[in-house]
């Protein structure tokens, strides 16, 4: 009778530990970020992730969740973010030309190209913002992202 019982505990214990597994199971996805039509192949660009409101504008790329650097070919350039966990997230792309992994401005306007997720044009009355940058990542998605340079 004892070893009927100590078969059962067994059973029981591996039954639930694979049940925990599966339902505690964390999913995780891959981001590949795309930009084009970079004006030259000076520098790198720099590719900032972030998972929280109100982390975006952040000049001075303090806020970020995730950052990568990748190099320009062709006018383009390409990483990839893995192991994301499903969430909101945004992107803000730098073309870093000068390499000092911040964004120069002028008077009051940036002279690198910069862009957003989700942001074709950038100005006072079209600012940055996490809610209109920001995308649900639930699956591997690739994102292509406007530089703007003014």
């Amino acid at each position: 009778m004892e070893k009927s019982i100590g078969k059962i505990t067994v059973l029981i214990a591996v039954f639930a530990l694979i049940s925990f597994k599966g339902f505690n199971q964390n999913e995780s996805y891959t981001l590949t970020v795309i930009v084009k039509e970079l004006r030259n192949s000076d520098g790198v660009v720099q590719f900032a992730l972030y998972n929280k409101d109100g982390t975006i504008p952040d000049e001075k790329f303090k806020a970020y969740y995730k950052m990568k650097k990748g190099e320009i070919s062709n006018g383009a350039s390409t990483i990839t973010f893995n192991d994301l966990p499903k969430g909101r997230y945004a992107i803000n792309v730098l073309h870093d030309e000068n390499e000092n992994g911040k964004i120069d401005k002028g008077f009051i306007l940036p002279i690198e190209g910069i862009g957003f997720s989700n942001y074709s044009s950038i100005g006072l009355s079209n600012r940055p913002k996490f809610p209109k940058a920001s995308f649900e990542l639930d699956s591997d998605v690739t994102v292509s992202v406007k530089i703007i340079y003014k």
